[in-house]
C-alpha cells in the first residue's frame, strides 16, 4: 500500500538554489508522495518568473508578496495589484507578509505598513493571508487581532517557531500553524510542546526549502520532497499514524486553501 499523498504548503522554487534542477527536484517530490507544492514569491518583481513556474509544473501552485525583509528594499506594495495577481487560477495566497525584527528592526515602519496593506489584500479577495514572525510576537499579534475585528481573513502561521502565547492568540482567531522541519531538530521540544497542544484541523507542514532541512539533511539545501519528514515527526508529536496524520493535513490544506482543491484530492 503506497503512502498517502501531502503537500508542501511552503517552498521558493524560484530561488537560485533550484537552478539547472528544478526539474528534479519537482520529480522527486512527487515520488516522495508530495503532489502539490505551494512556492513563495517574495518579491512581486519576481512574480512573472513564479508564475512560469506554475505553469510549467501541474503540481505547483503559488503566492506572493512582500517579504518583511525586503518591505524597505521594493516599492510599497499596492493592494490592486495583489489582487491582479491574485486572478490567476493557481494563485491561492497572500504573501508572504509579516514583521522580522531579528533581522531587520530598523525597517519596522516599513514592515508594518506592507503587512497592513497585504491583510486588506487578503480581506478584499478572500485569500489566506501568509505570515512570516520572527522576533515580533506582540506587534504581530496587536496587528492580526486588530484587523480581524476590522473584516475576517484566513491566515497560515508559516514556519511558526514562536511562543505558546502567539500560538494560542493566533488560535483562537482560526488560523493555522505550520510545521517545518524546525520540529526535528533535537533541541526543539518546546516547539513539539506547542505544537501537541494545538488542534490538528488546524495543522499544516511545509520545509521553506531551500531552507530549515531536517534530518539527515540538516545543513544541506532542503527540498519539497523532505516535507514527508516533517510530516512523519508531526504524526509522532500527535500519536497518530502518518495515514491519518497525512489525510487530516491535507483536509486543512484544502480548507484554509481552497484555490488548490482542483489541483489534486485530499489523500
Amino acid at each position: 500500500m503506497s503512502s498517502p499523498s501531502i503537500t508542501d504548503s511552503h517552498c521558493h522554487l524560484d530561488f537560485a538554489d533550484f537552478d539547472g534542477n528544478l526539474e528534479e527536484t519537482v520529480k522527486n517530490a512527487v515520488q516522495s508522495g508530495v503532489d502539490r507544492m505551494v512556492t513563495i514569491c517574495t518579491q512581486l518583481q519576481d512574480e512573472p518568473k513564479v508564475r512560469s513556474i506554475v505553469e510549467k509544473f501541474e503540481c505547483v501552485l503559488y503566492a506572493a508578496g512582500t517579504h518583511p525583509m525586503n518591505a524597505h528594499k521594493q516599492p510599497m506594495v499596492n493592494v490592486s495589484d495583489l489582487l491582479e495577481v491574485a486572478k490567476h487560477p493557481k494563485f491561492v495566497g497572500i504573501g508572504e507578509t509579516g514583521l522580522d525584527y531579528y533581522y531587520t528592526k530598523e525597517t519596522e515602519k516599513d514592515q508594518k505598513q506592507s503587512l497592513l496593506l497585504h491583510i486588506e489584500a487578503a480581506q478584499k479577495s478572500s485569500l489566506p493571508l501568509i505570515v512570516h514572525a520572527r522576533a515580533a510576537d506582540k506587534d504581530i499579534a496587536e496587528i492580526l487581532e486588530s484587523e480581524y475585528k476590522n473584516a475576517k481573513f484566513n491566515c497560515v502561521m508559516h514556519c511558526f517557531s514562536s511562543g505558546k502565547e502567539l500560538a494560542v492568540k493566533m488560535l483562537d482567531l482560526g488560523f493555522y500553524l505550520s510545521m517545518s522541519g524546525i520540529i526535528t531538530f533535537p533541541k526543539s521540544d518546546e516547539l513539539r510542546d506547542i505544537f501537541s497542544l494545538t488542534p490538528i484541523d488546524r495543522i499544516l507542514v511545509e520545509t521553506d526549502s531551500p531552507y530549515l532541512a531536517p534530518p539527515p539533511y540538516r545543513g544541506k539545501r532542503n527540498e519539497p520532497a523532505y516535507v514527508a519528514i516533517t510530516a512523519r515527526k508531526g504524526a509522532e508529536i500527535f500519536d497518530v499514524s502518518y495515514e491519518d496524520f497525512a489525510h487530516q493535513i491535507e483536509k486543512n490544506f484544502e480548507r484554509v486553501f481552497p484555490k488548490a482543491k482542483i489541483y489534486g484530492p485530499a489523500a
